[in-house]
């Protein structure tokens, strides 16, 4: 083995070793943080030092772990559902700088025709491929058109997590795919590759009101959230709580599509397709990316 290609080995064995303590550090915050662990506890149950822990956390999400507890905490749920919804036109007409511009300035989308629709993804070659991200293992999923899916699981998970995905669109060819897939992994999880001038391509594949859910979703800006009723409301269907619900359980690109920023009245954060964890997890990584922690 040459040189250059031990040390290549050497960074991707260490890039593992780090993501694999980085997860359990953000499951056990996200499981556990009503008893508020000490930064001590966290670093005693991965065998890293205090100091060390605190560094690598950091550089990971973007906020320290305490930062990170406050940001899962129920009280900062709350604080994303305060602002009434004119601050969400506001910032329409004026624009955001940096991560926290709304979604939609990154993803440009479209969507499938009701007849593609309804022959459940015949004649459509999707490639798939499984890739380390900041909450587990991401199931991405890609049509020649953009961006189709986007599913989160744990190691040994992955063959459910396939069939889970798959069959939304049970006559559709799949083809595992590394090469299609890794640029949006790359892109999806990396905040300096969100340029609205080279907006993520997404194919929404859903029924007309799936869409509606879904498209009023990528209006939420990251450090905001959203009761169910008012996306239905949004929608222009007041009465369909429930099903804006069921159609933020059924979204196929998670994250990019930001279904996690879907809450109660309460601020309680309710189901999540992939896990309460996961979510937790990814408004406690977005107060990092916007210094909301």
């Amino acid at each position: 083995m040459s040189q250059l290609a031990e040390i290549s080995l050497t960074q991707e064995v260490k890039r593992d070793s780090d993501y694999e303590k980085i997860a359990r550090v953000i499951s056990l915050i996200s499981e556990n943080y009503r008893e508020q662990p000490s930064l001590d506890e966290l670093a005693k149950n991965v065998s890293m030092e205090p100091t060390a822990l605190q560094k690598l956390f950091t550089r990971w999400a973007g906020l320290s772990p305490k930062g990170f507890l406050q940001a899962v905490t129920i009280d900062h749920a709350r604080r994303l559902l305060a602002a009434d919804l004119p601050l969400l036109d506001t910032a329409y007409e004026l624009g955001l700088s940096g991560p926290s511009r709304l979604h939609d300035l990154f993803v440009t989308h479209e969507s499938m025709s009701p007849g593609e629709i309804k022959s459940g993804g015949a004649g459509l070659t999707i490639h798939y491929g499984f890739h380390a991200s900041p909450f587990g293992l991401a199931l991405i999923m890609a049509t020649t058109r953009g961006l189709a899916g986007l599913a989160f699981c744990d190691i040994g998970d992955e063959r459910a997590t396939f069939d889970d995905m798959a069959q939304r669109w049970p006559f559709a060819t799949f083809e595992e795919d590394l090469s299609a897939t890794q640029p949006y992994a790359q892109r999806v999880f990396n905040p300096s590759q969100w340029r609205d001038n080279q907006p993520l391509r997404v194919v929404l594949i859903g029924t007309d009101f799936q869409v509606d859910v879904w498209e009023a979703l990528l209006k939420i800006p990251m450090g905001r959230a959203l009761p169910y009723s008012q996306i239905a409301q949004d929608i222009g269907r007041p009465k369909a709580s429930r099903a804006v619900g069921a159609a933020v359980g059924a979204n196929p690109i998670s994250f990019v599509v930001p279904c996690h920023r879907a809450m109660g009245k309460s601020g309680a954060l309710t189901g999540y397709h992939w896990g309460l964890t996961r979510k937790r997890a990814m408004l406690g990584w977005e107060a990092g990316q916007v210094g909301e922690a």
